[in-house]
């Protein structure tokens, strides 16, 4: 990949973010996601000044840990296993898939066990697509009321995934519900919750999500390209 086309794509994702959010909210912190590409690709990213990337799996962190870590703040974005907790515990600075208790008790201990607290963000599934991961709204604040109680967790806000649509009208409804419960949680003032981050939308549809208040935004092909 060509350093000029990478800096081209990254200025468009990052003008396309300013435009959308329209002064209404503040600009959404751009998550480059790095799944799948090799720490060669990932590289010229920091001449640019992106410093947060985003990963899938606990596996690909783990094999490219070093580079990321020297080099990047790492996200966990994709659905985490209990059991693959303990791989990522020391090298992610945000997991924003939490979305059910198991989960939430493992990351505690685990965090606890390194003598750290853990920052998260509860994933919740507007659509209710169970393919996805991710809680229904209504279940939301009774979990963050017993999610809070743990020590080695810190709640800072909320994460979606949305369908694959082309319906705009579809999905700015979902993007605007998940503000208002985002708004909500902020208003309930949980103890021990920190309503801080939305984190939502994709190369496809982030410029939707900017104009519904995301905070981050989670995007890789119109940074790396599509796919050959």
């Amino acid at each position: 990949m060509e350093f000029v086309d990478l800096s081209q794509r990254v200025e468009t994702v990052r003008a396309n973010l300013a435009s959308a959010s329209g002064g209404k909210y503040p600009v959404p912190k751009l998550i480059a996601v790095t799944k799948t590409h090799p720490v060669e690709a990932i590289l010229p990213l920091q001449k640019l000044g992106i410093v947060d990337v985003g990963e899938n799996r606990t596996q690909e962190i783990v094999e490219k840990r070093e580079f990321l870590k020297e080099n990047f703040q790492i996200h966990l974005i994709g659905r985490l296993q209990s059991n693959k907790v303990k791989y990522i515990i020391e090298d992610v600075c945000l997991i924003h898939s939490l979305d059910r208790m198991s989960l939430a008790e493992e990351i505690n201990r685990q965090a606890q066990m390194h003598e750290k607290v853990m920052p998260v963000l509860v994933q919740v599934s507007p659509a209710g697509e169970e393919q996805k991961g991710g809680m229904p709204p209504e279940a939301v604040l009774p979990f963050l009321r017993e999610a809070a109680k743990m020590p080695g967790l810190q709640i800072r806000g909320l994460m979606a995934v949305m369908p694959l649509s082309h319906d705009e009208q579809y999905l700015s409804g979902l993007f605007a519900d998940m503000r208002i419960l985002f708004e909500r949680l902020r208003s309930e003032a949980v103890q021990g919750v920190a309503m801080e981050e939305l984190s939502m939308g994709m190369s496809g549809d982030y410029l939707l999500a900017a104009r519904h208040g995301a905070t981050m935004v989670r995007v890789g092909s119109a940074i790396f390209g599509p796919r050959a």
